[in-house]
């Protein structure tokens, strides 16, 4: 694609979105307060605390709640699914989170690979746990982490994979693509023998409010919402109003538009052409009821996001 026609398209894309009257409220299933609860009462047996957060979003829906009750452990930030974003901006997540008293951070890749920063991870929290008082814990010669994040970051990924590393074992824990596969705080599972590690794996847990409707979509789009209590129409629009403004361009290739597009509705035509994604539906014209093709624009726009999830449409730093 050519430079002179991306900088004249580029014109005509929004500079900002219009989430209209949207409120955020209905989106969240109450404040998951059942789950705070339980990890605060785990909370004795826990000598540090691993908080994962979606790489693509580093900042936007971290809970404060995390901060404020479970902060008397020593802390590690793991931010997670770091093969969907991009990496240019490592440097500067660093530097932002440094500012707000963040100081030890990972990025990770737990569900594609076993990477360095997996294998850095027992001994940087071993480190962190030696570094402090124990307490009651002080006899104890295993050590005991408790993995909290919002919905579908990827805590269970990281249990198998901190296995897979340590223990050349397989899964402990479902890993599924939606939110909402843990439900429970579950029993110890290991993750090592030298030290004895071991995890308790929590339910994803949502702040009890969303500071904005934008940071409410951008936990949407990275399918930390499930998709239908937003909609997924709003959902890919949001979708391509970000990759215009952070010109990531490579779904116009992928879905041979010739162009980039800023309106969600030509974009989700073609996607429906490309995949084949049609219905039939009725329609009454003078001469009585006839079925005509249609584009299907939900099947559209439920492949739109998934491509972005996966990656296909480029590495982002929504944050």
């Amino acid at each position: 694609m050519r430079l002179q026609q991306i900088l004249r398209n580029a014109s005509k894309f929004r500079a900002v979105f219009d989430f209209g009257d949207r409120e955020i409220a209905h989106w969240f299933p109450g404040h998951m307060a059942k789950g705070m609860k339980q990890m605060k009462a785990n909370l004795k047996k826990v000598d540090c605390i691993i908080e994962i957060h979606d790489a693509r979003i580093p900042f936007s829906g971290r809970n404060p709640l995390f901060q404020e009750s479970l902060d008397v452990r020593p802390h590690l930030l793991i931010l997670n699914k770091m093969d969907l974003a991009d990496p240019s901006s490592k440097q500067k997540v660093l530097k932002q989170l440094e500012k707000d008293g963040v100081e030890n951070v990972l990025f990770t890749d737990s569900l594609r690979q076993i990477d360095d920063s997996i294998k850095k991870i027992v001994p940087l929290v071993t480190e962190l746990i030696e570094s402090r008082p124990r307490f009651h814990r002080e006899e104890d010669t295993n050590y005991c982490l408790m993995v909290i994040g919002v919905p579908n970051v990827g805590k269970s990924s990281l249990i198998n994979a901190l296995r897979r590393t340590n223990l050349k074992k397989g899964k402990a824990s479902k890993v599924g693509g939606e939110p909402g596969i843990t439900k429970a705080v579950l029993t110890r599972i290991q993750v090592c023998e030298r030290p004895p590690v071991f995890l308790l794996d929590t339910p994803g847990v949502l702040p009890p409010k969303i500071e904005s409707v934008e940071t409410g979509m951008k936990l949407a789009l990275c399918g930390t919402i499930l998709d239908h209590l937003v909609g997924e129409d709003i959902i890919a629009d949001y979708l391509l109003y970000s990759l215009n403004r952070l010109e990531k361009f490579s779904y116009v290739e992928k879905y041979e538009l010739g162009e980039p597009c800023d309106d969600i509705q030509n974009v989700l035509k073609r996607v429906a052409v490309k995949l084949g994604k049609t219905q039939r539906v009725k329609a009454i014209t003078g001469v009585g009821n006839i079925t005509i093709t249609m584009p299907n624009y939900t099947a559209a726009a439920y492949d739109f996001i998934r491509a972005f999830r996966k990656g296909e449409l480029g590495r982002v730093m929504l944050d």
